[in-house]
């Protein structure tokens, strides 16, 4: 028997060392590593101890005969990942040159409290001498966490657990609602610190380049995913759900998050953490079918086959895919991955399952090119070219979200790579136009390396990013003068900026819980930040 990794892997392998067999993969330099959906146990090695499943934050490793039936195909993925890639000793990444203890005190600024920040403060949280100090600009922290993981995904949202040990150590302070290029600037924090590392991702999306994209009814996928997850930006956006059909263009797994939550039921979606004015709007929409676009075809999908599996166990939601996309693609094809030849199979038994009577529909669509919207003075119609027939049609809608990425926005005080959307940056060192390191400037995450991966990806990127903080430190590049924690503190407060502590957080936090705890949710969601501000002042700030 042996235990088996599920859907809501999350990648970020603390996993990996537990094992004593050394029997999950992809890890070290493997060159899958970095963009693996998930990892994998081989069944064959497997020596049933159970460590794996300890050390797992999201709860995703399950005994093989304790799996729940929907979650059995994945005994069959994580066996298949093997046949193909035979277990062998794989190189571990090279060893962070961590220091145990400084001989003097080394300050470094986080910017951004997302997933990506965290990982970092916990590569640096630990060795003696490191004061570490965390901002964001919202009141709250876990960036995409808390507002980007779908509210039914409750066992991804809880890797924050795994955080709880470094925001309760002694050197560790959070300056939550700051925003730094705003309230304070990179000079000001570079002389507070020796190192700032900015960690504050992609919170944008690209346009789709196409008549009428501007109409009223025409939104990014983000600010819809924002919206339903109660981030204070898109608390007060509004989405026409009184319309039978929504298209989605894109086809990642935040397509097939926004086309769950279009659909699932208000009574399923009441159980989870999400926003209360979403919930109301939901429950109001008339919403049956969503329409998911993916400009290449199907081998290419970009969704990850656990989501895809889970879309077919939707209860009251049938899945529908053209028999003709997948009649000619091999899903036992040599060149095929395990993730690929897994959708495809998946693909070829949902356009093989009837439609049932009164369903809701999530219609995928391959080869499919958005054209044009439509509409007087919003949106009415989408024209879609399809590459396979070679036919353009028009499709009838008031709804329209492009899921089609995310991109990194500039950072007031450091250079930018517009053509990428990132920081330009040598393995996590920022550097300027002539490629020479910005003094202790650093980047991890999204903002570093573009929008690809999963939340554990930030794991081994921060790893990175902060050997490289190590080395400039061990070379003395980081030795200059700068101002302490207590003066910081007092500019703050000179400026009159409200910061938010790890206490004021935890206050916001119980708030919440206890507002869902009457409604039997697991939260009630505060949505804009004056509530917010209010509620972390209910207990004293330790910080």
């Amino acid at each position: 028997m042996a235990y088996v990794i599920t859907q809501s892997c999350c990648s970020d392998a603390s996993c990996v060392p537990a094992c004593p067999v050394d029997c999950i993969r992809p890890v070290g330099a493997a060159p899958d590593a970095t963009s693996a959906q998930m990892l994998y146990i081989d069944p064959e090695a497997c020596i049933d101890c159970g460590a794996c499943v300890d050390e797992c934050p999201v709860n995703a490793i399950f005994y093989e005969e304790d799996l729940p039936p929907q979650l059995e195909l994945f005994k069959e993925i994580n066996a298949a990942y093997f046949h193909n890639k035979p277990l062998e000793s794989e190189a571990r990444p090279a060893t962070n040159p961590r220091p145990r203890a400084l001989s003097k005190t080394l300050r470094v600024a986080i910017v951004g409290a997302g997933p990506a920040g965290c990982y970092a403060a916990a590569e640096l949280v630990g060795v003696d001498g490191v004061e570490v100090e965390l901002f964001d600009r919202l009141p709250t922290p876990f960036g995409l966490i808390r507002s980007g993981v779908a509210p039914d995904h409750q066992h991804t949202k809880s890797i924050t657990k795994s955080f709880d040990h470094l925001f309760a150590d002694k050197q560790f302070r959070c300056h939550f609602n700051v925003d730094v290029g705003r309230d304070i600037t990179h000079d000001e924090l570079i002389a507070h610190h020796h190192a700032v590392i900015y960690a504050t991702g992609a919170s944008t999306s690209p346009a789709l380049g196409i008549p009428g994209e501007d109409l009223a009814g025409a939104h990014p996928a983000a600010d819809f995913v924002g919206w339903y997850n109660g981030h204070p930006d898109h608390a007060g956006h509004t989405f026409n759900l009184g319309t039978p059909r929504a298209v989605v263009v894109g086809n990642g797994n935040v397509a097939l998050d926004v086309a769950r939550m279009l659909l699932t039921e208000p009574a399923r979606l009441a159980a989870t953490d999400i926003a209360q004015p979403a919930l109301d709007a939901l429950s109001q929409s008339t919403i049956e079918e969503v329409l998911i676009l993916g400009r290449r075809s199907l081998r290419h999908a970009a969704f990850s086959a656990g989501e895809f599996l889970a879309l077919g166990n939707l209860e009251g939601i049938d899945v529908i895919i053209d028999g003709h996309q997948v009649d000619d693609v091999d899903p036992a094809g040599d060149d095929l991955d395990v993730e690929t030849a897994f959708k495809l199979r998946l693909a070829r038994e949902y356009a093989r399952r009837p439609a049932t009577p009164g369903n809701k529909r999530i219609v995928f669509q391959f080869s499919a090119v958005p054209m044009e919207i439509s509409g007087a003075q919003q949106v009415e119609k989408l024209r879609i070219a399809r590459a396979d027939t070679k036919d353009d049609a028009w499709v009838e809608t008031s709804l329209v979200l492009r899921s089609i990425g995310y991109q990194g926005v500039p950072q007031r005080g450091l250079p930018f790579d517009a053509g990428k959307a990132v920081i330009p940056n040598d393995q996590g060192r920022v550097i300027d136009e002539a490629g020479r390191p910005l003094p202790g400037t650093y980047v991890t995450g999204w903002i570093k390396r573009g929008p690809r991966g999963v939340i554990g990806t930030n794991r081994a990127c921060a790893q990175e990013t902060v050997a490289q903080l190590w080395t400039d430190y061990a070379e003395g590049t980081l030795d200059n003068q700068v101002q302490d924690g207590a003066s910081l503190t007092a500019l703050l407060l000179q400026r009159g900026i409200t910061t938010v502590g790890w206490e004021g957080w935890r206050a916001i936090d119980d708030a919440e819980r206890e507002r869902g705890a009457r409604m039997s949710r697991p939260r009630v969601k505060f949505t804009v930040i004056p509530e917010m501000l209010t509620a972390a002042t209910k207990q004293p700030t330790m910080q």
